[in-house]
């Protein structure tokens, strides 16, 4: 509990949130737990569509650590597959895999050209979270701990001075705190209200979507070649599905992909380079049917499909911040910038900036200093969570032109967030057995702030090889397959990267650390590896055993 003892002229709460999203909601809930007068504010009301409804392991690692750094055990029910259909809804579906699969426009799609990242045995299942469920619990849950919830409240003014901040609501209802944060999204009214919107975006990506919930989409695996001829480990349709191609790519996330779904909706996203693909105005859905006639390979998996609500079709979706923290404000999640939705990032930097923005909220709310100063280390987090992502995101679109260098860009993808994962469990791990967080505060010192695995020069270098690689392919200064091949050849120099896991090899498509290519992993670690790396893989396999030891127990 807070140790400073209030006056009749101190502002009503401590901590105003806007937006009772996930994102609002898990910090309002960290917040109230720990003793923190806390609003949550929110124009709408749960239960509502959204998206963000994939899960990568990194993302479950910080629900677990937020968990336990924080003193939240329900924040854990969000982790796993398992535990999230026991205890939030029974409406999500189950991701063994991250699938892409490589298409040429008006050409039959080859087998071999494509790339799966399967999920380990040793770590939990993932998921696709159905976000009307998940948001409502979330919100619930931070009433549970004693935030206040208000929704259907609009922002109409604010004021923000060294006394605190004012908001005037809708009705003219008016609300004090002593510092706000907005996790509202694009239309944050604090970004307005400052003028903080970048203009033009510094973000190089540049891309556009359409997205809905449909019913009847057809598994990929049902309507293609045989599975023996992709020889995938894991069926398409037991993870994300990505139908990357030249100028952008199509998500299909599944909710009825096992077999106790009660759930028959499919999560259905188109994203392309509008500098490629023209947006033609009008019905959404046209436009996404014109589409699949270009890629009747894709088609076959919406012969039987129909969407369940209205398209939503977007206009350039890159925008940023030109900062993010101020006396007694922080713009955070969705409000502070957003990329793209490809690789399943803007959860896990969500979770990241909550981590970091927490425990500085809950000591300033017992000292009462609120300067932008305390905060300054959560607006250069945002500011490396968003550059880190453009570039991956920005490096893939280059690769989708050609497949061999989407098959290179993949990789260094890929072997960033394992190793990133590793370290994070790690870290993870001894807070769970110990109870001090001083590692994460040391964390946020790394030299790469925001990248997935901040601490590791070797790993940065290559992604920021690969980086300029994809800038000189298009720039028309280097054509793609030598691109490829200097790509392959940075990955198979790197003395990091376990070689059980294959990476390195061209003839290997998948990301499939099976039971005995994990035990190779940990010899190698043990052997051969480098000093950093030995530490950071066999922490991380030590931790994930005794987590499903204390599980089982």
């Amino acid at each position: 509990m807070t140790d400073r003892s209030h006056t009749s002229n101190d502002p009503e709460y401590d901590v105003a949130i806007l937006g009772a999203g996930i994102a609002g909601s898990l910090l309002a809930t960290v917040l109230a737990r720990n003793g923190v007068r806390t609003l949550l504010l929110d124009a709408g009301t749960h239960p509502r569509f959204a998206i963000g409804e994939s899960t990568i392991p990194y993302t479950s690692v910080l629900l677990r650590l937020l968990a336990e750094r924080y003193r939240v055990p329900e924040i854990k029910h969000l982790a796993s597959f398992h535990a999230l259909r026991k205890h939030v809804t029974s409406s999500g579906g189950i991701k063994r895999n991250f699938g892409f699969v490589h298409h040429d426009e008006g050409s039959p799609q080859r087998p071999d050209r494509i790339n799966q990242f399967v999920i380990p045995k040793l770590l939990h299942h993932e998921n696709h979270l159905f976000r009307q469920d998940v948001d409502a619990y979330t919100a619930n849950l931070a009433v549970r701990y004693g935030a206040t919830l208000r929704q259907q409240v609009r922002i109409e003014d604010m004021d923000i001075d060294d006394s605190g901040v004012r908001l005037g609501g809708t009705g003219g209802e008016e609300f004090r705190a002593r510092y706000l944060v907005d996790g509202s999204g694009h239309k944050s009214p604090v970004a307005r209200k400052f003028g903080l919107r970048e203009e033009p975006t510094r973000l190089e990506h540049h891309s556009r979507s359409l997205f809905t919930h449909m019913i009847g989409v057809r598994p990929f695996d049902e309507v293609m070649a045989p599975r023996s001829s992709y020889n995938n480990p894991s069926p398409w349709h037991q993870g994300t599905l990505h139908h990357v191609f030249d100028g952008g790519w199509m998500w299909v996330i599944p909710f009825d992909n096992h077999p106790e779904s009660k759930n028959p909706l499919c999560s259905v996203g188109l994203t392309l380079d509008p500098r490629r693909f023209d947006s033609p105005g009008g019905d959404p859905r046209a436009e996404f049917d014109a589409f699949l006639a270009r890629f009747p390979d894709i088609a076959r998996q919406f012969e039987t499909a129909r969407p369940v609500r209205d398209w939503v079709s977007t206009g350039r979706l890159q925008y940023s911040a030109t900062r993010t923290v101020g006396d007694r404000f922080c713009v955070t999640a969705h409000a502070a910038g957003f990329v793209d939705a490809l690789f399943s990032r803007g959860l896990t930097n969500t979770l990241e900036v909550i981590n970091a923005l927490g425990y500085r909220l809950i000591q300033a709310s017992r000292d009462g200093d609120f300067s932008a100063e305390r905060f300054r280390f959560v607006e250069d987090l945002e500011r490396g969570l968003l550059d880190a992502n453009d570039d991956m995101v920005h490096s893939a679109f280059v690769g989708f032109r050609d497949y061999d260098l989407w098959d290179a860009t993949f990789r260094t993808w890929a072997i960033s967030t394992v190793l990133g994962t590793f370290l994070l469990e790690g870290v993870y791990d001894r807070l769970r057995r110990t109870g001090s967080d001083r590692e994460l505060r040391e964390l946020e010192s790394a030299k790469y702030l925001g990248s997935p695995f901040p601490t590791h020069v070797g790993c940065n270098e290559l992604l920021q090889r690969t980086t300029a690689t994809c800038r000189e392919v298009e720039a028309g200064e280097l054509g793609s397959g030598e691109a490829s091949r200097r790509i392959f050849a940075d990955l198979g120099a790197a003395d990091f990267i376990p070689p059980p896991l294959g990476l390195a090899e061209r003839s290997n498509k998948f990301f499939h650390a099976t039971p005995p290519k994990m035990a190779r992993s940990a010899r190698w670690a043990m052997t051969r590896a480098p000093r950093e790396m030995r530490e950071i893989v066999t922490g991380a396999i030590g931790g994930f055993v005794r987590e499903r030891v204390t599980r089982r127990g």
